[in-house]
């Protein structure tokens, strides 16, 4: 893990090192083209063949119906099946809290304005598999959807060597009243679920993070889909300073790591002492872990900045915009207001990023690769449509009338000043 002094870096230099790009980015590209291109023509046999290239898994059919997720959910440990109740429970509260009836606003005497939502009728929902299978993704992504109302959600994961699901995810289908899951992975997937196959239905937005291949597959559907947001490899920040504990910051920055070769971890802080204490602490920890050769291509990938102070630190992740951000300092509260760019927020030293990953409430559905400048988490909201509805009275036509005439002139546009000239003259004829 090198380190950086903030006061020696360009501003070339802060761009290169806030940069998420990978070098075989175009190999990926072209993969991905090829793949969504042969699901759109071949539809469940491209499925069934990528199964067997990408999963070493020759699969009699793409999905697990009701019968069989209950059968295997049968199978999950009393332990885990409560941690998942616990986890639920604590991920619906906070999205239910989300879900909010607008007023009706009079913009002026006569003129009512307001919004209602609607749900998305038809939603995917892609839980990654892989190196690690997320029954958390599932409960992030699944919860918000039920509670907004989605008709329609169409789940998709990676199959397991048996051609199956596990029993955490099966128990999570369950639990949420999810009645099919379909055992499909990677670009694939994004593909099935934007353009329809024989099996699976076409839907209008499509959430849930995954590897390279996955991010590049949502944002080349575009044209076709909505997508939550570009939601690729895991990412943390760490700002540190003397109050922090090194075992624990170190802990955080490993956790992010054990995600995937691809993943950064990324320490800032205004102590040289607690940065070495930190890096002495990752490789302890580090060695113990069962995903430990992940973890190490991770780390290596990742890097730590001393700065001057924390306000400066905080200016570098502004730029950087992580999609998780843990201030691990008793000072927390007076970097709120600086921070920017940030997916989900973690304050003080006793607020892992694992309880936001699992339990806490919030979503952990996040924007990636800087695109917390412009992108929120997956909320409730994220699966709602706010549709525009207003309403003019007689006394509200008299009103707005003569405005509306005016800029309709300005803009050339006749007949959108005659919709209001013909009803103020019919108005006026009645009175």
């Amino acid at each position: 893990m090198k380190i950086y002094n903030y006061t020696d870096l360009s501003k070339s230099k802060i761009e290169e090192l806030c940069s998420r790009q990978i070098e075989d980015d175009k190999l990926v590209e072209e993969r991905v083209i090829d793949i969504i291109s042969t699901v759109k023509k071949d539809g469940d046999q491209a499925l069934f063949n990528f199964a067997k290239a990408f999963d070493k898994v020759d699969l009699q059919k793409l999905f697990l119906d009701v019968e069989e997720l209950q059968a295997i959910a049968s199978t999950i440990p009393a332990e885990a099946k409560k941690a998942i109740d616990t986890a639920y429970q604590n991920i619906k509260t906070f999205h239910q809290s989300q879900l909010k009836t607008e007023d009706k606003i009079e913009t002026m005497p006569g003129v009512v304005c307001w919004r209602e939502f609607r749900a998305i009728e038809k939603v995917g929902l892609y839980i990654p598999g892989g190196t690690a299978v997320l029954p958390s993704t599932f409960l992030m992504l699944a919860t918000p959807a039920i509670i907004a109302g989605c008709k329609e959600i169409v789940v998709c994961s990676p199959p397991q060597s048996d051609g199956k699901t596990n029993c955490y995810l099966a128990y999570c289908a369950v639990l949420l009243g999810i009645e099919k899951v379909f055992l499909i992975g990677g670009a694939q997937a994004v593909a099935a679920m934007a353009f329809g196959t024989e099996s699976v239905p076409q839907v209008y937005k499509i959430f849930g993070p995954g590897n390279r291949y996955v991010t590049t597959a949502k944002t080349m559907v575009q044209n076709k889909v909505a997508i939550d947001m570009p939601a690729g490899p895991s990412e943390v920040l760490v700002i540190a300073d003397e109050t922090a504990n090194p075992s624990f910051v170190a802990a955080d920055l490993l956790a992010q790591a054990e995600h995937g070769a691809d993943s950064q971890a990324i320490l800032l802080s205004n102590s040289s002492h607690i940065i070495a204490e930190t890096l002495k602490e990752v490789e302890k920890q580090m060695i113990i872990l069962p995903r430990k050769n992940i973890a190490a291509k991770a780390i290596a990938n990742s890097y730590a900045v001393l700065a001057e102070n924390l306000e400066q630190a905080m200016q570098f992740s502004n730029e950087y915009a992580p999609e998780h951000l843990i201030l691990a300092t008793e000072q927390f509260q007076s970097l709120i207001p600086l921070i920017i760019n940030a997916g989900s927020v973690f304050l003080g030293n006793f607020t892992p990023e694992s309880v936001g990953d699992y339990a806490s409430g919030t979503n952990h559905t996040l924007p990636t690769s800087g695109f917390a400048k412009a992108y929120s988490g997956v909320s409730t909201d994220a699966f709602l449509k706010k549709i525009t509805f207003q309403q003019l009275s007689r006394e509200g036509l008299d009103n707005i009338g003569k405005t509306v005439e005016i800029l309709a002139e300005a803009e050339g546009l006749g007949a959108h000043k005659n919709a209001i000239t013909i009803r103020l003259k019919t108005v006026e004829g009645i009175r």
